[in-house]
């Protein structure tokens, strides 16, 4: 409880909402962690340290806020402290849901007191943004390059000043993967000044090559990067004495005899204290990809990862291990989960499901509440696989509760109003209230394969005793046996909903289901308010006392 209360106290002063999770927490209490760090769709984390600082980001595709920023005193606590894109990513007029898509594999570094975060959009190019002050505003987004599949960028500040790009293509845009080329920025890393250069084609001993990792180490220029596919994956490490090649590599972790299936992708981070850590994801399905954290060593100038058992050079991952030695104060810390809606802003862990419209929501601070406005859906509506105004956070903990408070306030003529709860996927479903012709509806939706455009379906319908509910989700997680050959996934989700009208006696409704995955994205949970298409002049809205995640 004292360690808690400091937690607290710590955060206050530095403007964050602190938060320890009920559903995971990575610091075991006894000097060892337990992986994943982060159990939530962190994908392709990158890190750096500054000071005795450490800050990751990751790849957030179409949702928005983007780009998350999370911060660390000791590599296993961590917290999120803001965004570096908050509002609208580029095309900022573009206001559909972008599954998928903008922001890929992004690379965060600091650099003569500056920030950095590159990335690629793969349908437009590599993009940075840049600031002084982490936690404050960040630059808009510049074009750095320009072109269909560029993807994966890192930047590295020569010993001479002179800035170079790694990066690598996406087939899907470019008509050619599994190659890792570098370029050279102008001198305010704004602006490529040469063509790409090939130096490193993976097809035939590392085919889908890509997230490469720029850095330079005792002479040596290194490319950390993953192949091999992100579910059976394994991570590569390519050196030379010249910055363009030729390249040697080799294969540094894998997951041999664990159940860490793709170990790839992530950050070498080095710590004050003389020690070298990476991290990485594990992609596990319906949850995402899960962040790791391993230990590091070098070799003859070469890193190992994990465990070498065998001293092949070549690791396995860890599942626990001795924390990070560090000498700066730590306590426990995990991203935010619950919202309480008295901040007067949404939390950081808060994501929509597209750029921002500042129409869709009131943080009512007066009441410690969320108002979220119901927002006319798209003509021709099938599903929220089409619905920007989704306010969602990653589900983190292999079984959880999520928790809502709610009331609704329809304009009763308006039919088809309605508000929930739901659990967003390729596959989805929601518990939502509805404004019907014969009153107030309690309903459970769903809707398979809502990515390929099919149509929500109700699964259960029963009148509600009142427009003031508590919803209920609870997911939980199953693990069972899978070749890796076969994908790697080990991991069966399943959820169901409850209701209760006082808080204390809760009822099961409609059926269990299986969670999908979104579009390069783990599920989400989440709240929404939306109102039919035709109602163009005003709507109700759902107030939300609070949203609160448990175990």
């Amino acid at each position: 409880m004292k360690q808690i209360f400091l937690t607290l106290a710590l955060c206050l002063c530095a403007g964050i909402q602190a938060q320890v999770s009920k559903a995971w927490v990575a610091d075991q209490g006894d000097g060892t962690y337990k992986n994943p760090i982060l159990y939530a769709d962190y994908s392709d984390p990158d890190v750096c340290r500054v000071g005795d600082d450490y800050y990751m980001t990751s790849s957030s595709f179409g949702c928005v806020p983007a780009l998350q920023i999370l911060h660390s005193k000791d590599l296993v606590n961590w917290t999120i402290i803001g965004a570096a894109i908050p509002h609208a990513l580029p095309p900022v007029s573009d206001t559909k849901p972008m599954h998928g898509m903008r922001v890929w594999a992004p690379c965060i570094r600091h650099h003569n007191g500056i920030f950095y975060i590159f990335w690629g959009d793969p349908d437009q190019g590599i993009f940075m943004v840049k600031t002084e002050d982490v936690k404050g505003t960040w630059s808009e987004p510049v074009l750095v390059k320009q072109g269909k599949g560029l993807i994966d960028s890192s930047p590295l500040w020569d010993d001479d000043g002179r800035v170079y790009l790694v990066h690598a293509y996406a087939g899907s845009r470019a008509g050619l993967k599994s190659v890792i080329a570098i370029c050279e920025l102008n001198a305010e890393a704004t602006k490529a000044i040469t063509p790409s250069r090939i130096i490193f084609d993976g097809h035939e001993a590392h085919e889908t090559c890509e997230g490469p990792k720029f850095y330079k180490r005792n002479g040596y220029y290194y490319i950390f990067h993953p192949a091999g596919g992100v579910p059976t994956g394994w991570q590569v490490v390519q050196r030379s004495k010249n910055i363009y090649g030729p390249y040697e590599w080799r294969k540094v972790l894998e997951q041999g005899t664990t159940s860490v299936n793709g170990p790839h992708q992530g950050a070498w981070v080095d710590t004050p204290e003389g020690e070298d850590w990476f991290f990485h994801f594990q992609d596990v399905g319906a949850m995402g990809r899960l962040v790791h954290l391993q230990p590091m060593h070098w070799h003859n100038d070469w890193p190992v990862m994990g465990l070498d058992k065998d001293g092949d050079g070549c690791g396995e991952p860890v599942l626990q291990y001795r924390k990070p030695k560090v000498t700066a104060k730590t306590t426990l810390l995990t991203p935010q989960d619950s919202d309480e809606f008295d901040e007067g802003v949404l939390g950081w862990q808060w994501q929509w499901h597209a750029n921002v419209d500042e129409r869709w929501y009131f943080a009512d601070t007066a009441n410690s509440k969320l108002r979220l406005y119901s927002f006319p859906v798209v003509s021709g509506y099938k599903s929220l696989w089409d619905v920007p105004n989704l306010l969602l956070q990653k589900l983190n903990a292999p079984s959880l509760t999520a928790t809502a408070k709610i009331n609704f306030s329809p304009i009763h003529k308006y039919k088809g109003e309605r508000a929930g709860m739901v659990l967003m996927g390729m596959d989805y479903s929601a518990l939502v209230l509805v404004n019907t012709a014969d009153g107030l509806q309690l309903q459970q939706v769903e809707c398979m394969k809502a990515d390929k455009g099919t149509t929500e379906t109700v699964v259960a319908s029963i009148p509600a005793e009142s427009s003031t509910i508590y919803l209920r989700l609870k997911v939980q997680t199953t693990p069972y046996k899978i070749k890796q050959s076969e994908g790697g996934h080990d991991h069966l989700v399943k959820a169901h909903w409850n209701y209760s009208y006082d808080g204390k006696k809760f009822h099961k409704i409609g059926n269990e289901f299986t969670v999908k995955e979104g579009k390069w994205i783990g599920a989400k949970m989440g709240l929404f308010c939306t109102r039919p298409a035709i109602v163009t002049n005003d709507g109700g809205w759902m107030d939300v006392d609070w949203f609160r995640v448990d175990k």
